[in-house]
């Protein structure tokens, strides 16, 4: 997957001691995405708008808010997380992905 003409913000987004990492790119509609890299480990992430992350490389386990239990997913997967909520991720092997808000 690629995007054409985009406006990326250079500053990197840097989360869990540098364990998870991300640029944000805008879309000439608009959209707001991150491009983004995790090194094994697991985390916990919260939300303020809805977000699809799209695996390009790896595996992990998720587990929504509302949810007892891990989902597994892998590259060529997506899966989505409510607005005003959280997950917790468990990345097993280097994970590519794209996360789209709203």
């Amino acid at each position: 997957m690629s995007f054409k003409n985009v406006e990326v913000k250079t500053r990197a987004n840097v989360y869990h001691g540098g364990k998870v990492t991300s640029r944000t790119i805008i879309t000439p509609e608009g959209e707001m995405k991150t491009l983004g890299v995790m090194l094994p480990g697991t985390y916990r992430f919260s939300t303020q708008a809805p977000e699809v992350m799209e695996l390009s490389q790896g595996h992990c386990r998720v587990k929504l808010a509302d949810q007892q239990s891990w989902s597994d997913y892998q590259a060529g997967q997506s899966f989505s997380v409510p607005g005003n909520s959280h997950f917790e991720i468990e990345v097993t092997d280097l994970l590519d992905y794209i996360c789209h808000f709203g």
